[in-house]
């Protein structure tokens, strides 16, 4: 392993993604997100996931011109395309948008078609708690989870972020996917020939698996059992039929370099706490929650241990395999 600066790993990011063909609005905004994971102790969601995303921008699954842009909208209501490009733009755009509607209209709503992995929910959030805002991000995902008693993958992982704004000190940031882990720490794992805990994943025929290999090619378990599934319709419903993305059975996979492209979707909804009852209210009930969690020594509140990572990262740098450095360095030219 080796510590890499926070800068440099941006830097090495953001140049393999130019060499690739990609709008320098594409590379940037793709970098911050997966350096942001990295920082995060999130590296099944960081700079990990370069190496796939290039090669499928070679083989056109993505497309490295692509430009987001507003299909449609009406009021505090807004659909965003991604163009069939990599999902981060696209995302900053809807939230962006998504701030000023939230002001005027008290509360707004952003869906997004034709996208990619959206990576860590929560990253995509954290403009609206700065801005005051509650914020919620649902994504639907290729599939991997059976729906309940189903033999199947049809729903995706199917990740869920918000964020609370606080009177003081950072928002609360949740962040969390369907599944008992995220599929990228399977992946990581599978990468690095480690095995998996029993109850993550199962082998294609619904047989328990440690085989992280074989759990690839399986199914994720949902967290929750019939609980989780449900969510996970939910999400599915939320994210994809608003706008008119596909569903996680129609998508093509993220974690294979040919194939169909996943033209997943997402939706982003922002509450001005204002316009309820009254941003001082809100405030004061959200300390007055959170002082009586913090009574118990043993709480963490949410998002407590990325920031202390996040801070650690910045000052220390992020460890990364030497095999990935390497595989970046030849990446970035």
């Amino acid at each position: 392993m080796t510590l890499v600066s926070t800068a440099e790993l941006h830097v090495l990011a953001t140049r393999a993604l130019r060499r690739a063909g990609t709008t320098s609005e594409t590379a940037t905004a793709t970098a911050n997100a997966l350096v942001y994971a990295d920082a995060r102790g999130l590296a099944s969601h960081g700079v990990s996931r370069l190496p796939m995303y290039l090669a499928q921008l070679r083989n056109g699954r993505v497309s490295p011109t692509a430009q987001a842009f507003i299909a449609s909208s009406r009021h505090a209501a807004v659909l965003i395309d991604a163009d069939d490009g990599l999902a981060f733009p696209a995302c900053e755009l809807a939230v962006q948008t998504l701030i000023g509607r939230a002001r005027e209209h008290g509360s707004a709503v952003a869906s997004v078609r034709h996208s990619h992995h959206f990576g860590v929910g929560a990253y995509h959030l954290e403009a609206l708690g700065r801005a005051g805002l509650v914020g919620l991000a649902f994504s639907n995902s290729p599939a991997a989870m059976p729906a309940f008693g189903g033999r199947r993958a049809l729903f995706g992982t199917n990740p869920i972020g918000a964020v609370f704004p606080r009177r003081s000190g950072e928002p609360l940031m949740i962040d969390l996917s369907l599944s008992n882990v995220a599929r990228g720490k399977i992946m990581v794992a599978a990468r690095e020939g480690k095995p998996i805990p029993e109850g993550w994943a199962t082998a294609r025929d619904g047989s328990p698996t440690t085989d992280a290999r074989v759990a690839l090619d399986g199914m994720m378990l949902p967290v929750g059992g019939a609980k989780g599934a449900m969510l996970a319709l939910t999400v599915e419903l939320l994210a994809a039929a608003l706008a008119g993305a596909n569903f996680g059975y129609e998508a093509g996979s993220f974690l294979t370099e040919e194939g169909d492209k996943s033209r997943v979707g997402h939706l982003f909804w922002a509450v001005d706490p204002g316009a309820l009852a009254g941003s001082d209210v809100y405030l004061a009930r959200v300390e007055a929650l959170i002082a009586i969690m913090l009574e118990d020594p043993d709480v963490r509140l949410p998002g407590q241990r990325r920031e202390s990572l996040a801070q650690q990262a910045e000052r220390d740098g992020i460890e990364v395999s030497d095999v990935l450095l390497d595989q970046l360095q030849v990446l970035a030219g």
